[in-house]
């Protein structure tokens, strides 16, 4: 291909004919027009008279540039012009080769690959030269044939969920030795290194040269979810560092109507120079039991992908205790109120511990058992050090026993005082005591605890230099509640009180309940070992593709239990869901101690940025033009010999133009979307920002909708359909309200988008800013979103802000609030500051505030989400759990209505007319 003003010749040839048209021009400026001839006698009737229409003796200059652009444009257009041609990097007259890794790691970039393959063909196929392709994840043998015969095949080619292992790239090997001629080599590199890759490298550069297309992307890679303290720990790996870097993790599942929807989300923070990093989520047990998969956002691949099985679902817990129940007793069994607690979310097995420890469960419980049988001691000391949980309860058996006095037993976390300690009795220590706050180091943190619960005995530990560390739950004045110590892979845990009320009302409260989630319940079912799955055979029930979606896996045969646990992913073990019967367990495509590294290339490999701009072909639209050029000639032409009237030239130009308008490639200007400007004009329409994110937009969009039903439904106004609104195109004075969701990655408007919203505030508009990071802040953690609207606030007029005081009028517009919920209700409201002298006025329950509204509205309790109903009213996100999720969604819609009346009415509410009933309804 030639080079010419950077613009690729395939038939450069073509391009003499341009020298042509010098000759053209001097033939046709030399001809004139044919003259017209009439026969008319009586000519001396015509002397004198004046001739109002000439003919030109030769063609005019205009004419003939016409003509010399048609021609101009035809050569050019047949030479085969091609824009932005492809570098010369398949130049050469012998085979080519064509290496594709073709793993999940590329799978997010494979139409960009794609392309780039396409690409190289064409180069190929112009330089004649015959290709032959390799998939490393599924090599076949070679066959060299025409570029035009790959090029078809491109379209079916897709990446595989696994990355080429050691017997893949012997495969590999083996089918270049059967080709016996030399080649060179174009390898599409996913990035990412692997074994044998070397070897493969050094057999393709001794038949030739090799060239390797890789981008400087940054791989990311979502580890098998594992439980740490009751939470479900998600870790990403990456292969490049040096950048601080922000992912969200999304846990997909099915909602109690069969729908697959996200069901959480949990966002992680890698450092600069981290390489893998983790967060934790705590979620309830019926929303833990139905996520089938948790997800990196906006990334399509295999490895982005961490199926569940399981290990998230009903754990086996084993109950022992040191009395069998009384019929008549059944309240002061030792194990009732665990049944109680733990039976909608385990399997529970009661029984001696010499039956039980056969079953392997995931956590034994003994309640009130002091001493055990030597044997069955070391059996319970070996299956703890292996990965199992021992959760221990006091009562009067181990306080009268000797157990851990002297020294710490290994099956107790700490040392114990003879006795115990009795309290709120005549000879006690003092009144009942109540709990202490959790610590951040600890499971139980974030929980709530009762003001009722209260201790009144309880076993204490024996002051110890590590006792502090073992502690995990305390009473008031110090005291050790909960103890807590490793050992081998497993741990033991004491709570220092009976597990039924006859020491303390802590087995009555729904305190109890999490906390036994965040130990036992929630403990993971430890993955099982290469030796445990020995003789069984697990059958694929789904499998995941290279863009991590997942099928039926069909008529795929079943894999070794073993082979499941130890062997790469492969044709042979394709990562999916697994099942043996009696359980399922998930292989994905990474494991727990998988690491991703960038792929090194030796030094004699040349290695190109496969950043390539797709060519683009202009001999079509040259050809196009060069006919429309010669139609116009056709119609200038005939005018010229007064063979067309001059109205009908222009008709014929007109529709002409209008032809080739319509010819050419239209840029779609996509208009506000869901009303036009006189419906928006007549009707009131809330209005969400539009980010980029499709999630949260739809989000947005349908948590619009649901406060414009409320507002329906509870009050007068009548609002349209939520419109989305593009701030870089429409109009932003049809709406009262702008809802502005913020995500980690939208851009920052232009200064025209800030002039316009800048007009929008100061003429009496509102914009909702929601970080929807509530979750995060209340919690001390930082947030992107936050900092994100730090920037994108920074060209705004806002004034100054103040926390959302109680006597705001946002508090009483319609609905009398003091909280201001939405999926998240711990974030802070912040709203226009109040001016200096606004003071309250004798008599008033809130300060004399002007009409004004405040421009903007700041938080981070996501109640777009809290809002957002489907096309049938339904909520589509969960919000907290049972009556008080639902109360914090009603108090969320609340919110919204009250933000509408706000900007559409002020601070009427202020006047001082209203106060007798706005006493009257506080009960003053």
């Amino acid at each position: 291909m030639t080079m010419l003003a950077g613009i690729g010749f395939t038939t450069p040839w073509l391009l003499l004919g341009l020298l042509a048209l010098p000759i053209l021009w001097l033939l046709l400026r030399a001809v004139p027009p044919a003259p017209v001839r009439r026969v008319f006698p009586a000519v001396t009737l015509l002397l004198g008279l004046a001739d109002d229409e000439s003919l030109s003796d030769r063609t005019p200059w205009w004419l003939l540039l016409l003509r010399m652009l048609a021609v101009a444009a035809a050569i050019i257009g047949l030479s085969g012009p091609v824009l932005n041609p492809a570098p010369a990097t398949t130049e050469g007259s012998g085979p080519l080769l064509v290496v594709l890794d073709a793993s999940w790691a590329g799978a997010d970039d494979w139409r960009k690959t794609s392309e780039q393959i396409t690409a190289k063909l064409n180069e190929a196929g112009r330089a004649e030269r015959t290709i032959a392709m390799l998939r490393l994840t599924a090599p076949e043998p070679l066959q060299f044939q025409s570029a035009d015969v790959w090029r078809k095949r491109v379209a079916g080619l897709s990446p595989q969920p696994w990355q080429p292992n050691p017997d893949l790239i012997a495969a590999s090997i083996n089918h270049i030795a059967t080709v016996d001629a030399g080649f060179d080599t174009l390898w599409f590199s996913d990035g990412l290194e692997y074994p044998e890759r070397d070897q493969l490298t050094s057999v393709l550069g001794s038949r030739g040269d090799v060239q390797v297309f890789q981008t400087a992307a940054n791989r990311l890679g979502l580890l098998p979810a594992q439980f740490v303290d009751g939470a479900i720990e998600l870790s990403i790996i990456r292969s490049n560092l040096g950048l601080e870097q922000q992912v969200i993790v999304l846990a997909q599942g099915v909602d109690p109507g069969g729908t697959m929807r996200t069901l959480a989300s949990a966002t992680v923070d890698f450092a600069i120079d981290d390489d893998k990093a983790s967060a934790k989520l705590i979620l309830p047990s019926e929303l833990r039991a139905r996520i089938s998969r948790f997800e990196l956002q906006r990334i399509r691949s295999a490895g982005a992908v961490a199926l569940t099985d399981d290990s998230l679902r009903r754990r086996e817990v084993a109950l022992i205790s040191s009395q069998t129940d009384n019929e008549g007793l059944v309240l002061l069994s030792p194990v009732h109120y665990l049944r109680q607690a733990l039976q909608p979310t385990a399997e529970l097995f009661e029984g001696g511990l010499g039956d039980l420890l056969p079953a392997n469960p995931d956590v034994i419980i003994l309640a009130d058992v002091a001493r055990l049988a030597q044997d069955e001691e070391e059996q319970l000391i070996e299956w703890v050090e292996k990965g199992g949980m021992l959760l221990r309860f006091a009562g009067p058996r181990l306080a009268a026993s000797d157990i851990s006095r002297n020294e710490e037993h290994p099956l107790m976390p700490v040392r114990l005082r003879s006795g115990g300690r009795s309290l709120g009795g005549a000879m006690s220590w003092g009144e009942p005591k109540t709990l202490a706050q959790f610590q951040q180091d600890t499971p139980f943190f974030g929980l709530t605890i009762p003001q009722e619960v209260t201790v009144s005995s309880q076993v204490v530990a024996q002051p110890d230099p590590s006792l502090a560390d073992r502690v995990i739950a305390e009473l008031g004045d110090g005291t050790p509640l909960v103890t807590r110590k490793a050992l081998g892979q497993g741990q033991v845990v004491l709570f220092h009180v009976t597990a039924n009320a006859e020491w303390s009302n802590l087995p009555l409260s729904g305190l109890f309940v999490e906390m036994l989630e965040r130990l036992a319940v929630s403990t993971t079912a430890k993955p099982p070992r290469e030796d445990e799955l020995e003789g069984t055979v697990w059958t694929p029930i789904n499998v995941l593709d290279g863009f991590g979606r997942l099928s039926e896996a069909g008529t795929l045969g079943g894999v070794d239990g073993p082979k499941l646990v130890s062997a790469p992913t492969g044709p042979d073990l394709r990562p999916g869901l697994y099942d043996s019967g009696s359980r399922k367990l998930a292989r994905n495509v990474l494991r727990v101690d998988d690491q991703l590294q960038s792929a090194i290339w030796p030094n004699d490999v040349s290695v190109i940025s496969a950043a390539v701009v797709p060519e683009r072909a202009l001999g079509g639209i040259l050809i196009s033009l060069a006919l429309v050029l010669l139609a116009l000639d056709v119609a200038a032409s005939l005018a010229v010999s007064g063979l067309l009237h001059l109205s009908r030239t222009a008709a014929l130009l007109l529709g002409l133009a209008t032809t080739g308008w319509l010819g050419l490639p239209a840029h779609h200007a996509q208009a506000q979307q869901s009303a036009d400007l006189l419906g928006l004009s007549s009707e009131l329409a809330l209005a969400h920002v539009l980010t980029g994110d499709e999630q949260v937009d739809t989000i947005a969009f349908n948590g619009l909708r649901g406060l414009s039903n409320t507002l329906l439904f509870r009050t007068s106004i009548e609002p349209s359909v939520p419109v989305g609104v593009d701030l870089e195109r429409d109009e932003l004075a049809f709406y009262p309200l702008l809802y502005w969701p913020i995500t980690p990655d939208q851009p920052r408007p232009s200064a025209e988008a800030y002039s316009r919203l800048n007009a929008y505030l100061r003429t009496g508009g509102m914009i909702v800013f929601d970080t929807r990071d509530a979750n995060l802040v209340g919690s001390g953690a930082s947030s992107a979103n936050a900092r994100k609207l730090q920037q994108l606030a920074r060209s705004l007029d806002i004034p100054p802000l103040e926390p959302l005081p109680a006597d705001h009028v946002l508090t009483r517009t319609f609905y009398l609030l003091q909280d201001f919920p939405g999926r998240h209700q711990r974030g802070e409201v912040w709203v226009e500051a109040a001016p200096a002298d606004a003071e309250q006025i004798e008599g008033m329950p809130f300060r004399n505030l002007n009409d004004g509204v405040t421009p903007v509205v700041i938080g981070g309790n996501d109640w777009g989400a809290a809002w957002a109903v489907d096309q049938n009213g339904r909520p589509l996100l969960p919000v907290g759990r049972g009556f008080a999720g639902e109360r914090q969604r009603e108090l969320a819609h609340r919110f919204g209505v009250n933000l509408v009346m706000h900007v559409l009415t002020g601070n009427y509410k202020s006047d001082q007319v209203h106060v007798p009933a706005l006493l009257d309804r506080l009960g003053q």
